[in-house]
């Protein structure tokens, strides 16, 4: 802290400072004065710099560009919650998300309930499908408020095509999925981990097949009529070890649906195993993609 009283220069650490006086008294003060100008400059600059760090830490993580809006829709067996890791990035990197639940119990109601998630954001989305989750987001999708679709291990289905159309031409690695008496679908909870949740901690797959949500038949067998993709900027994440998609079947729907395409080395839940590079899959069509 400098003052100046009359004709003395007091600088906080040095003591007082004669400022007039004899030439030769004034000499041998340049020197000290030119140091403690240093100091006090160099201290403000600092000061300064401190003062806009903590403003842009005050501010939070930067506004993306493109797309703010994201709503991510769970698959067969599952519910929200899965998106939980995903979600959490999105919203860290200044992302708007809505996790929509869909109850699985028919294609009609399915959709009602994704396109209420649509709405309700209020303006443009990038709209994100796992497993049967990517039917939903195929009809879903025509929706003039959805900008672009991103797939994770899901149906991008063709007009005419099923879930089940899709498993039936090159069927996937699993065996284990059983109908009821009531038309719904399970995953048998023995075979659960190893053919859909393979790679993420035992007690959180095990705590998925018992918590498994079913799929009914009409939700499965449903023929979409109105593909989005077609129209639609389409990003895709092939999981390469997937039990419950044949990955062949992964790739022939990314490439028809033109889709910017990446691969991981993961089960069924890729989503829940490769949180990172889902989130950042669905920030670049974000990013790239334009409303309407």
């Amino acid at each position: 802290m400098v003052h100046i009283f009359n004709s003395v220069l007091l600088v906080s650490g040095y003591g007082p400072l004669q400022v007039g006086g004899s030439t030769h008294d004034s000499q041998k003060l340049k020197p000290e004065r030119t140091m403690i100008m240093k100091k006090i400059y160099w201290v403000a600059i600092v000061a300064m710099l401190m003062g806009a760090a903590l403003i842009a830490a005050a501010a939070g993580p930067a506004s993306p560009t493109g797309i703010k809006n994201v709503v991510l829709v769970h698959g067969a067996f599952a519910d929200g919650s899965g998106w939980d890791a995903v979600a959490k990035i999105l919203e860290k990197d200044g992302y708007t998300v809505s996790v929509a639940q869909p109850p699985e119990t028919s294609y009609a109601d399915d959709q009602k309930y994704t396109k209420a998630a649509i709405d309700a954001m209020g303006g443009p989305v990038v709209l994100v499908g796992h497993s049967y989750g990517g039917s939903i987001i195929t009809e879903a999708g025509n929706d003039t408020n959805v900008a672009a679709l991103v797939y994770i291990a899901a149906f991008a289905l063709d007009e005419g095509e099923s879930c089940a159309s899709i498993e039936t031409a090159v069927p996937q690695a699993s065996k284990a999925f059983k109908p009821d008496s009531n038309g719904n679908w399970w995953i048998e909870q023995d075979h659960f981990a190893a053919d859909f949740a393979a790679d993420i901690p035992p007690a959180q797959a095990h705590f998925m097949a018992i918590s498994q949500v079913p799929i009914s038949t009409d939700s499965f067998t449903h023929k979409v009529t109105s593909p989005a993709w077609k129209n639609k900027p389409t990003f895709y994440m092939v999981a390469s070890s997937d039990r419950s998609i044949n990955p062949q079947q992964e790739r022939m729907m990314a490439k028809r649906a033109n889709a910017k395409t990446v691969e991981v080395n993961a089960s069924h839940v890729a989503y829940m195993s490769h949180p990172k590079e889902a989130a950042k899959l669905i920030e670049e069509a974000a990013s790239s993609a334009h409303a309407n």
